[in-house]
């Protein structure tokens, strides 16, 4: 899990200065890439280096990875449908895997959201060029700010 982590991360950071100028990318494309902050308020002045090590939120075309207090790997979730809204985005997250099963006497396993109305959408307001927020989630209290390579 920790390899496709890793290579989620090099893939985001790769496309991040191409998003804007290459054709059919998805609606969300300004988004690929790392974000911190978010879970606690975001740290300026913070080294590339620093900010890669401990990513909080990675947009990918078809994923968007999160990190959780609890656990040492990131949890993914598959984007269904992606759309531009007044505010930013909106995203709709498909339900696959075991997250597809219903939990059963407390039994199963329960999907991953951000703490939001439902775990499987996420509204992303743009706050500027390189920060975002969550708004109504409860995981997100924080803007998130994007990681830069330089």
């Amino acid at each position: 899990m920790r390899l496709i982590t890793l290579f989620t991360l090099a893939c985001a950071v790769l496309l991040d200065p191409i998003a804007g100028s290459a054709q059919n990318l998805p609606p969300h494309a300004s988004l690929f890439g790392t974000w911190t902050g978010g879970m606690f308020p975001p740290i300026t002045g913070l080294s590339p280096q620093a900010c890669f090590s401990q990513p909080v939120v990675i947009f990918t075309r078809d994923l968007v990875l999160r990190a959780t207090l609890t656990e040492q790997t990131l949890s993914q979730r598959e984007v269904e449908t992606a759309r531009v809204s007044p505010q930013g985005f909106e995203f709709r997250f498909a339900v696959t895997g075991a997250a597809a099963v219903p939990q059963v006497l407390g039994g199963g396993s329960q999907r991953v959201g951000f703490g939001c109305e439902s775990p499987d959408v996420l509204h992303v307001q743009r706050r500027g060029e390189n920060e975002i927020s969550f708004p109504g989630c409860a995981d997100f209290p924080y803007p998130l700010v994007r990681c830069h390579t330089r």
